[in-house]
């Protein structure tokens, strides 16, 4: 299947799934003592190497952490080339109070929420794909 640019196609089937568990964002020196297959993404700062994991591995390797965070799966094939759909659902959850931290992945985005906004952000994501069939 062909990666997806129609911002309404992308809205209409954007399918949001919530992925099972608890996950947090950490920043670290070195990813050497970090098992890869532990490791969700990680993207290189100037600072350190931001990594999402679960909070259990987390927890069990002793990284720090900020905050519990939901992870949200918009299961249409979105285009790296895609203009516009990053911006629609985040700025409807931005309405509706909710943070987001945005990955995209070569064929899905992926959304990180804080832990106690993940229903509320289904809710606002379902909306935003029903609005737009209707229209």
């Amino acid at each position: 299947m062909a990666a997806e640019k129609d911002l309404n196609t992308l809205i209409t089937n954007m399918e949001p799934v919530l992925n099972e568990g608890e996950y947090v964002f950490s920043s670290v020196l070195s990813t050497k003592n970090i098992p890869r297959e532990i490791v969700i993404c990680e993207m290189k700062e100037q600072e350190g190497i931001s990594i999402v994991l679960s909070k259990k591995d987390a927890d069990t390797i002793g990284l720090n952490y900020d905050m519990v965070v939901s992870w949200i799966t918009l299961n249409v094939h979105s285009s790296l080339e895609a203009i516009g759909l990053t911006a629609a659902f985040s700025t409807a959850l931005g309405e509706n109070k909710i943070s987001c931290n945005v990955v995209a992945g070569y064929y899905h985005d992926h959304i990180f929420v804080d832990k106690k906004d993940s229903t509320a952000a289904l809710r606002v994501l379902r909306a935003m794909t029903k609005a737009n069939k209707k229209s």
